[in-house]
């Protein structure tokens, strides 16, 4: 009996990621005839069937899973193999693959990039913004080497750092009625057309749990006239400065910039103020903890410098 390979293990890897044997060889570069025989040829030295081979679609058999499952996790152990080698050398000359929810990306990454620079000149950061489930999962296969979200998270395998707390602050037009008040509750937000993040974002969720009035409730007589759900925060900002609403936004995110001046104001949230507190996490057997330490000092460095941020 001949011994498998990690190109087989590549191979239904691929498979099983695409659900589709000629664009899974498309991705490891091979024939669809290449890659068919090798997979049957693991099939029969295991004695099970991995796929069911339907005419449009391909199927992972009920035994197939487990061993699918073990050779990813071979597979990223394999990647980590090479990347300690690599790190033995230089642990901060390797590209780091960074990860970050869409409602911090765009407005840490302006004072981090910078700072890590000054930390660790020849480590590169390679980015991705995703939410938190995508992120999740892809620190967990290997394709990301840390990722900021937001707490509440705990994963297996997942070592996490709170970095700091952020409140949150009420976006209205500059004519809009509430600026009479100088801080406002979330009742007072209860008859208004609120502008959200769509569904699958935690800080939409985080605003509609603070926010319980904001929650449409036809039973009573408080309840929110409309909710328009925006593509991205700066998006919602635009909205808000034509009039369409108001929002809740991370502090980071609030400040009023270019036309914004005019047509933007910003209130705060009586006390207790609503807040997310934001970590840093990554894999718990990554190779190169000299890599997430100098991440970390250029993020608690960059975190200094928003005057509205609360170091944890």
């Amino acid at each position: 009996m001949s011994s498998m390979t990690l190109t087989e293990l590549r191979y239904i890897v691929a498979v099983a990621d695409q659900h589709h044997f000629g664009r899974a060889a498309q991705s490891c570069f091979v024939s669809q005839p290449t890659l068919s025989v090798a997979i049957k040829k693991l099939e029969d030295e295991l004695g099970i069937t991995l796929f069911e081979r339907l005419k449009k679609d391909i199927r992972i058999t009920p035994e197939g899973k487990p061993v699918i499952d073990l050779a990813r996790q071979i597979l990223n152990q394999t990647t980590e193999l090479k990347k300690l080698a690599q790190s033995m050398k230089d642990p901060l000359g390797l590209a780091l693959n960074f990860g970050a929810i869409y409602t911090i990306a765009p407005y840490i990454l302006p004072y981090l990039i910078p700072e890590l620079h000054l930390v660790a000149p020849n480590m590169p950061l390679v980015i991705e913004e995703n939410m938190t489930a995508v992120l999740t999962r892809k620190l967990q296969q290997g394709e990301l080497d840390a990722i900021l979200i937001a707490l509440p998270f705990c994963e297996p395998g997942i070592e996490t750092v709170p970095l700091y707390h952020e409140p949150f602050r009420v976006i209205l037009p500059s004519s809009h009625p509430l600026l009479v008040h100088e801080q406002l509750s979330a009742e007072q937000l209860s008859d208004q057309n609120l502008l959200l993040l769509g569904a699958g974002h935690c800080f939409r969720e985080q605003v509609l749990e603070f926010c319980g009035p904001c929650i449409q409730n036809p039973d009573t007589s408080t309840t929110l006239q409309r909710t328009v759900e925006g593509t991205s925060l700066e998006t919602i900002r635009h909205m808000v400065a034509t009039g369409m609403g108001i929002t809740v936004l991370p502090c980071s995110a609030a400040g009023v910039d270019r036309y914004s001046q005019r047509l933007l104001a910003i209130r705060r949230f009586t006390k207790p103020e609503p807040y997310r507190t934001v970590a840093l996490a990554w894999r718990s057997g990554f190779s190169r903890p000299e890599a997430i330490e100098a991440l970390r000092q250029a993020l608690i460095t960059s975190i200094r410098q928003i005057s509205c941020l609360t170091i944890e």
